[in-house]
């Protein structure tokens, strides 16, 4: 109870002393202000980003795995056979017990030449024409906003169906919001819609060249209908689902096996999973996260320096009061407590501050950009825990010097 008394003692004599000089404290607490706001402003920017680059990722599915044959020939001597080196009785094998860490799995058919001409009366689109299964929806993290899936049933009897994006909507069909139950031709056949996609949103990875064309400019159709256009069975490539994040590239390796071993390494296959994709994505902004809360760090160091030279100061002014407490018997490490404590008491109202402005800073941009630029609870607690750090560090070596002082030579000094 005594301990806790003398340290609410000083937490107020660390008060008065503020107070007191409250001009150089408030400068000090700018400085401190000024290199928490700007790393609170990176960590933003940094968790900001990679949950809107995350969110875009997440449109192929976090779970996704691409399996397809490579053409590239290591051997200039060996044949080239011709092919996808995938086709349906392929898939009735994938399809089985033979990849444990395989939960959905989908044949892609894409058209072989040309791409196919899509016409709704005296309208056309440039529509991609993509031939799937049902499970292709939940593979991809599709969602439709009106309408329904692809049955099984209408695979096996090869119905002429689709699904089809809001690009192709205005494309085809301007001012229609629902055009459930109209059709269009593909190729000169005619489809019946059964539902449409709601928009996705790749606008960074479309910048960058990543995104593939347009997400909403996409026709689904059951695939044997595709390879009815191509005139064979092949299968362009195969996207599957994982059954975790972690076994994405597990589920490759078992995918791209049973393919080896059905043609005797005729074929060679490659993978891609969007889990590598995401590591690559965490590795980058975390480097560039760092590389800027460095930068940021060096006004952070500037106001630490300022601080201890404000508490150097307060030492030397204050050399009569330290002599007359040592005098009458204050404990060295009192006298070392105050002023450590008036140096953590500065910065953390300049961190407090500087949070503030940081969390402003987020919000501003969040308004104009339109991105969720916001420090996670992580940063702030950082923040918080860094401004006392950096006031302990700035103060200790000016208390430090107050708590050796003599009481006769710091009466006669003064």
């Amino acid at each position: 109870m005594k301990r806790l008394r003398v340290l609410v003692d000083l937490f107020r004599e660390a008060r008065f002393a503020m107070v007191e000089n409250w001009g150089r404290s408030m400068l000090s607490m700018i400085g401190i202000a000024v290199g928490i706001a700007a790393v609170m402003t990176v960590d933003a920017v940094s968790t900001g980003g990679k949950a809107f680059v995350m969110q875009e990722l997440e449109t192929f599915g976090l779970k996704s795995v691409w399996v397809y044959r490579t053409q590239s020939n290591k051997d200039p001597h060996k044949r080239t056979r011709t092919g996808t080196g995938i086709n349906n009785n392929d898939l009735i094998a994938l399809q089985g017990d033979c990849c444990p860490s395989v939960s959905l799995i989908s044949p892609i058919v894409t058209p072989r030449e040309r791409a196919p001409i899509v016409q709704a009366g005296n309208r056309y689109s440039n529509s991609q024409v993509i031939g799937v299964n049902r499970d292709f929806l939940t593979i991809n993290n599709d969602q439709l906003r009106i309408g329904r899936g692809i049955r099984e049933v209408e695979i096996r009897n090869r119905r002429p169906v689709a699904i089809i994006g809001e690009t192709v909507i205005s494309s085809l069909f301007p001012g229609i919001t629902n055009p459930i139950g109209r059709t269009f031709r593909i190729s000169g056949r005619e489809y019946q819609i059964i539902g449409v996609l709601r928009s996705k949103s790749r606008d960074l990875l479309a910048s960058i060249g990543s995104a593939g064309g347009d997400v909403n400019n996409r026709i689904l159709v059951s695939y044997p209908l595709v390879q009815a256009m191509n005139g064979n069975d092949d299968i362009s490539y195969i996207q599957a689902e994982a059954s975790t994040v972690d076994t994405a590239e597990a589920a490759a390796a078992q995918l791209k096996g049973v393919l080896s071993r059905r043609y005797h390494g005729v074929f060679e296959y490659e993978s891609e999973t969007l889990a590598s994709y995401i590591k690559t994505t965490d590795n980058i902004l975390g480097g560039v996260t760092i590389i800027g809360i460095i930068a940021a760090s060096s006004a952070l160091i500037v106001g630490a320096i300022g601080v201890a030279g404000i508490m150097s100061t307060a030492v030397a002014e204050r050399t009569r009061e330290i002599g007359i407490r040592a005098a009458i018997g204050a404990h060295r490490s009192h006298i070392m407590i105050q002023f450590i404590v008036e140096s953590v008491l500065i910065c953390l109202i300049g961190g407090s501050f500087g949070l503030a402005v940081g969390l402003l800073i987020g919000f501003v941009l969040d308004f104009f950009t339109g991105f969720p630029l916001f420090p996670g609870i992580g940063g702030i607690s950082i923040a918080l825990c860094v401004s006392i750090l950096v006031g302990f560090v700035a103060g200790y070596l000016p208390a430090r010097r107050a708590a050796q002082m003599k009481p006769v030579d710091a009466l006669r000094d003064s």
